[in-house]
């Protein structure tokens, strides 16, 4: 048993520890932006923890930031532009007479990508922090403005992922938060460059992640999106009892939660056990981002994935069977190497059998350094266009048909708070609807009731547009 005596000093020891910490940033001021997908928010969530932690202050006005931190997403040629562009507009602020930047930091994809290329290119980066680095950020600023840094560029095979114990600073709204299960990926899909950005599979513990979320929901969070490269494979590398029924298990015990939604679980891993914890639950979303790239077996084999379109099919009508409200939402490649007007007509009638509830369709681009880059023949871009556009009208009419059949309905909807074009609306979703992609409920008749941000109502559906709700409140 400790005495007092040694708990006392123990306690001052932590004290004078913060201390120190927070004045490695003291009179810093931090103006930060994160770019591309929601696993890359979270990353930047853990290094504004970090940054707060240290001491750095933040702020909404780059002309005033003494650090400017842009966290980059190089997944496809027009988010690598984006990262480049917003760069430059940044380094702007590097100019005294515009702005007080003494550092400007890339961070994430790209610099994970092209380190060597952008400290020989971009002489405006003072900093280039990787992937599996980025836990670094205090310590290398603190090296920087000493003079104390061998090198600009700090990247290396990424191994880190945070845990509950990283500070992180939850910058969406308070009522929802993005929950990062694993980093990393083993599948080597021939046309992604994901495993090379972010490494192999490393997942969190199954009591990682639910004390996450407890210190999340004492927030104010009700809503959790789970997020990884592949949800599917979570947990393979752990042991045994650290699996996705498990995690699900234990994250719907947590008292608060009211959403869970799950993303990123590829067809071949869907099974029976999975479906039924997703059947069987009051807080897991009837919603499933399951992404099958394609239907013609011909592409998925060119591809690498391990399945065949008429598997995928089965999943799809194995999951509305089990769960008939299910809402599923997919993503496809048009216009891959070697896609013949045959397998592209797979696709299309795939896609209008489904009868998916969101669809996100991208056109393909080459990507160096992935095996798809040498595939050939390649597809003329103009063809790619075609099959896009034709593609996009079969899923609007799909959505038109599923809109209407929402109408008359009731349905529990999560209240975002006023619309930002009228203040005539309140802006809310409902379970089939994921934050930023998948369009809203608007609320036109709040029934004489005060709605707050972050609480629940029932919503009448009485209208329905191109992809949003409209409806009143009921009782």
């Amino acid at each position: 048993m400790q005495s007092t005596e040694h708990v006392n000093h123990t306690s001052k020891l932590e004290i004078l520890k913060q201390e120190r910490i927070k004045k490695l940033g003291a009179g810093q001021t931090v103006f930060f932006t994160s770019l591309g997908c929601s696993k890359n928010l979270v990353d930047s969530q853990v290094m504004l923890g970090h940054l707060g932690l240290g001491g750095f202050e933040m702020t909404d006005n780059p002309a005033e930031a003494t650090v400017i931190i842009v966290n980059t997403c190089s997944f496809i040629d027009a988010a690598k532009q984006e990262s480049i562009d917003t760069i430059l507009d940044l380094a702007d602020y590097k100019d005294a007479e515009k702005g007080k930047c003494e550092a400007l930091v890339v961070a994430g994809c790209m610099a994970q990508r092209y380190a060597f290329e952008l400290e020989k290119d971009l002489p405006e980066a003072d900093l280039i922090i990787g992937t599996g680095e980025y836990n670094k950020i205090v310590p290398l600023l603190v090296a920087l403005r000493e003079g104390k840094l061998e090198t600009k560029s700090h990247v290396e095979i990424p191994r880190f992922i945070h845990t509950e114990y990283d500070p992180r600073l939850n910058t969406g709204p308070s009522y929802m938060a993005w929950l990062k299960i694993s980093e990393g990926c083993n599948r080597n899909c021939t046309f992604c460059i994901i495993p090379t950005l972010r490494g192999k599979l490393r997942s969190r513990t199954v009591d990682s992640l639910v004390a996450e979320a407890k210190n999340l929901v004492a927030s104010g969070v009700k809503e959790f999106n789970l997020i990884s490269q592949d949800l599917s494979d979570y947990g393979v590398d752990l042991s045994e009892e650290n699996n996705i029924q498990n995690l699900l298990k234990g994250l719907e015990e947590v008292e608060g939660v009211e959403w869970i939604r799950l993303f990123y679980f590829y067809p071949d891993e869907l099974t029976d056990e999975v479906i039924e914890v997703i059947r069987n639950s009051k807080k897991i979303c009837s919603y499933l981002d399951m992404p099958v790239q394609h239907f013609s077996t011909n592409i998925l084999k060119r591809m690498n994935r391990r399945i065949t379109g008429e598997e995928i099919m089965g999943r799809v009508a194995r999951l509305r069977e089990r769960v008939p409200n299910m809402i599923i939402r997919t993503s496809v490649i048009v216009g891959f190497p070697g896609e013949t007007d045959e397998d592209f007509k797979e696709l299309l009638e795939g896609v209008s059998a489904a009868k998916f509830d969101h669809l996100g369709i991208f056109r393909y681009s080459d990507e160096e350094g992935t095996p798809a880059y040498k595939l050939q023949p390649k597809v003329d871009p103009e063809i790619i266009e075609a099959r896009f556009d034709e593609l996009h009208e079969a899923q609007r009419e799909v959505v038109r048909e599923k809109n209407d059949h929402l109408l008359g309905s009731v349905v529990r909807v999560l209240v975002e708070g006023e619309h930002p074009e009228t203040e005539l609306l309140i802006q809310g979703r409902y379970e089939g609807q994921a934050p930023d992609i998948d369009g809203h409920v608007l609320i036109n008749d709040s029934n004489g009731q005060v709605l707050s941000v972050g609480e629940f109502v029932n919503v009448k559906i009485t209208e329905v547009l191109e992809y949003d709700l409209i409806g009143e409140v009921v009782e």
